[in-house]
């Protein structure tokens, strides 16, 4: 039998705080003093979204999960994050998630490293925001791609793509968001986007960008404060899952299942799990893997049900 050493993975990296002075990036700020909080920010959680630790990939879906269900209720739809989850990990591969799934599949598209391809916008997009493949579309992607290619500020390149799709696409706002935190990432040299804006950005502020003939002053503050807050409710949301991560991978030697290994591997990358059969072991023996983690305060049972649990950091 392998020797447990070598199915625990390595604990994740940590950082520095985010810096308490960062979260001063309220309304109101001059688009100096905006872009300057929401560089420091993005500075700030720079070395998390450039980390290969596997826990980056939970980061990203936790953040997903997040967005989706902001624009969910800006779409409005009725479904939370614990509704839009439910959907998620109880259906079968082959199911429709429905809308709100669809919304959050979308966002778990963008943290993936396959979402990082510009060649490939033209084909996915229209599929994943239900879209028509026609003119404006196109002029969107293609501006996107070249803002993706370019120097200079992260900031201001994911502002004047959100504000032209909105102009140009005017019926997805979740296009524009998607695109600004893409776009965002391929300035920063990030190997996978972040989800982001979509969480802090106000509906307001996006819906008058794209009614402007550019982007003006007043919605680059605005988004590169949504930027600023958003990088450090993305901190503070990392800096949790590796106190959370570091729990379960102590209590990961004392565990017996056959496939423990693989699932503390799965429950540092993804954000939910249910207790279903394995490869290698029946669905009471996975059951039992999962309430044995619980006891031990390395997982949380994320629904409050007595069936179809689903189980997470």
């Amino acid at each position: 039998m392998p020797s447990r050493a070598r199915i625990i993975a390595e604990p994740p990296p940590a950082f520095p705080p985010f810096p308490t002075w960062g979260r001063q990036a309220l309304s109101g700020q001059s688009v100096d003093d905006a872009t300057f909080f929401a560089g420091a920010a993005l500075a700030a959680i720079h070395p998390i979204a450039r980390s290969e630790h596997p826990l980056g990939l939970l980061w990203r879906h936790r953040l997903s999960l997040a967005d989706a269900a902001v624009l969910a209720r800006h779409g409005g739809r009725t479904e939370d994050e614990a509704t839009l989850r439910d959907h998620w990990y109880l259906r079968r591969e082959t199911d429709d998630p429905g809308p709100g799934g669809r919304i959050l599949k979308a966002w778990r598209y963008l943290g993936e490293r396959a979402a990082m391809v510009p060649d490939d916008w033209m084909i996915t997009l229209p599929i994943r925001f239900e879209l028509s493949f026609d003119d404006a579309f196109v002029d969107v992607v293609t501006a996107a791609a070249k803002l993706a290619a370019g120097q200079g500020s992260a900031i201001a390149a994911a502002a004047e793509i959100a504000a032209m799709s909105m102009r140009f696409v005017p019926a997805s706002e979740p296009l524009a968001l998607w695109l600004a935190d893409i776009v965002l990432a391929h300035r920063l040299k990030w190997p996978i986007a972040v989800p982001l804006i979509a969480g802090q950005v106000r509906r307001g502020d996006l819906r008058a960008a794209g009614k402007v003939g550019g982007p003006d002053e007043a919605w680059l503050a605005a988004c590169a404060l949504a930027y600023a807050r958003a990088a450090a409710a993305a901190s503070d949301l990392y800096a949790d899952l590796v106190r959370r991560a570091n729990r379960l991978l102590e209590a990961a030697p004392k565990l017996r299942g056959r496939d423990a290994g693989r699932m503390v591997l799965i429950l540092l990358m993804e954000d939910a799990q249910a207790a279903r059969p394995g490869k290698t072991a029946s669905d009471r023996s996975t059951r039992r893997l999962f309430e044995r983690l619980v006891s031990l305060g390395a997982v949380r049972e994320l629904t409050g049900r007595p069936t179809s649990r689903l189980y997470g950091l």
